[in-house]
Order: structure tokens, then C-alpha cells, then sequence
């Protein structure tokens, strides 16, 4: 998982993940620095993580992220300091998260799909799936956001109206 933050307009860092925590690359300088490494994997289990996303906050000037993994989401700057004291908590593991443009993310569990507010992480909304399943984010068009599910060698896309929840 990879993404390109433009700091001030004029700053290029590359920020990754791995199953030890998020990095990031600074291409003025070619130095590579830790973002942050989860307490998890910092103690002696060393379990690694399942990042999930890396979200550039909109209106930051490409300097705060919302990192993502396992369940859980931190909010820190490119040079991973905490910018606020938040731990965004998922109900369940998503297969899929996207931010959506009415400054909500959508986070697709097996059974569930959450719809948490970007700034705060706050719960705004769960729908339940009729089953288990593993649903893939497409792409957000005209108020509505499209995902897609793989079963059994084929796939369907599904699409669900936004207009409601703004």
C-alpha cells in the first residue's frame, strides 16, 4: 500500500505500509523514516499488522494522515506525531475502507458496512449484509458509491446512494 503527499505544494513524500507499521519516504532528500509502528508489533509478540488504509486528510496542506490497520485508525502527521489524541475504532476488520466526499469514511466488514466521520471517527451509521461477505470499494460517482463482491468465480457490483446520510 502506497500513497504521495505534496506538502505545502512543494513537498514530496512517499508513505507506505508493510505488516510492521507505515513509513514514508522523503524524495527532497531521499531519506526514509518510520510513521508510525504499532504498540502491537513493538512488544515482544511482534504480530504484524493488515494496514487497511492511508488516508491524506483533505485541507492539511498533505501534512495529517489517517493511518489504518487491523481495526483500528490513528490520526498523525507525515512525521508521525499525533495531531489529535483519537483512535478510530472499526467494529469489525474491513475488507475495504474509502473517504468518501462528504467527509465520511466507509469501512466494509464481512457483516457490516460503518460509516464513520473522518474528523472525529464517530460512528455515523451501520448497515448490515444479509450474509458474510467481502465487499471491494470501486469508486464514489454522483452521490452514490459503488463496491463490488467476488462468490464462488464471479463478481457483481453494488451501488449505494449517499444523498441520505449527508
Amino acid at each position: 500500500m502506497v500513497d504521495l503527499t505534496v506538502e505545502d505544494g512543494n513537498k514530496l513524500k512517499i508513505i507506505y505500509a508493510t505488516c510492521v507499521g507505515f513509513h514514508g519516504i522523503d524524495l527532497d532528500n531521499a531519506t526514509l523514516f518510520d510513521i508510525y509502528i504499532p504498540a502491537q508489533f513493538r512488544e515482544q509478540a511482534r504480530n504484524p499488522i493488515y494496514p487497511q488504509a492511508i488516508i491524506i486528510l483533505p485541507d492539511s496542506n498533505g501534512k495529517h494522515l489517517l493511518l489504518c490497520y487491523d481495526n483500528e485508525g490513528v490520526y498523525l502527521d507525515t512525521e508521525g506525531h499525533a495531531f489529535k489524541n483519537i483512535v478510530l475504532q472499526w467494529g469489525e476488520i474491513p475488507s475495504s475502507i474509502a473517504c468518501i466526499a462528504n467527509g465520511q469514511l466507509m469501512g466494509w466488514g464481512n457483516k457490516a458496512i460503518e460509516l464513520r466521520s473522518l474528523q472525529t471517527g464517530q460512528l455515523d451509521g451501520v448497515f448490515m449484509h444479509k450474509k458474510a461477505q467481502k465487499l471491494k470499494f470501486l469508486c464514489e460517482r454522483n452521490d452514490k458509491v459503488f463496491f463490488s463482491v467476488a462468490r464462488n468465480g464471479s463478481s457483481q457490483v453494488y451501488f449505494m446512494s449517499l444523498n441520505r446520510f449527508a
